[in-house]
């Protein structure tokens, strides 16, 4: 297998655990990556889009489903009427809280058979990535309140 290959296969091991983790909450892998992403605070929608990489009409459609669950709600920006935010509701905030907790704890375990400093550079390499790569909101906007 070449470096492509491997990448694609890290890819598949992660995301079957992480689809283990969700379907223990009885949540689909996108409906708990969206709780993870807004259990902390309110985000814009269309920040939200570009950050999880789905079009509007995909993510409005998760939102959709995911708010019939009573999870997530939708308001309107105190600043700008046309500026949609997504929330967590009381129980989608600790429903959400419970699953980043546990998605935490158990996504490590794919390096379990790894040596120590084997899973230390994992952990840098991981975060160096994550670090480097576009997944949050433009820094230039300024906050917007619900």
């Amino acid at each position: 297998m070449d470096y492509g290959d491997k990448i694609f296969w890290l890819s598949v091991v992660i995301q079957r655990k992480y689809a283990q983790v969700c379907a223990e909450f009885d949540l689909t892998p996108s409906q708990a990556t969206l709780l993870c992403a807004v259990r902390n605070e309110p985000r814009k929608m269309a920040d939200l889009a570009a950050s999880l990489g789905m079009t509007k009409n995909a993510l409005s459609q998760l939102v959709d489903r995911t708010a019939r669950r009573e999870l997530v709600d939708r308001t309107s920006s105190a600043q700008d009427r046309r500026v949609v935010m997504l929330s967590a509701t009381p129980t989608g905030k600790v429903l959400g809280e419970a699953v980043y907790a546990e998605i935490a704890r158990r996504l490590p375990e794919i390096a379990r058979n790894l040596g120590a400093d084997d899973q230390r550079d994992f952990e840098r390499v991981a975060t160096a990535i994550v670090d480097t790569s576009d997944l949050s909101p433009p820094a230039s906007d300024p906050p917007i309140t619900p």
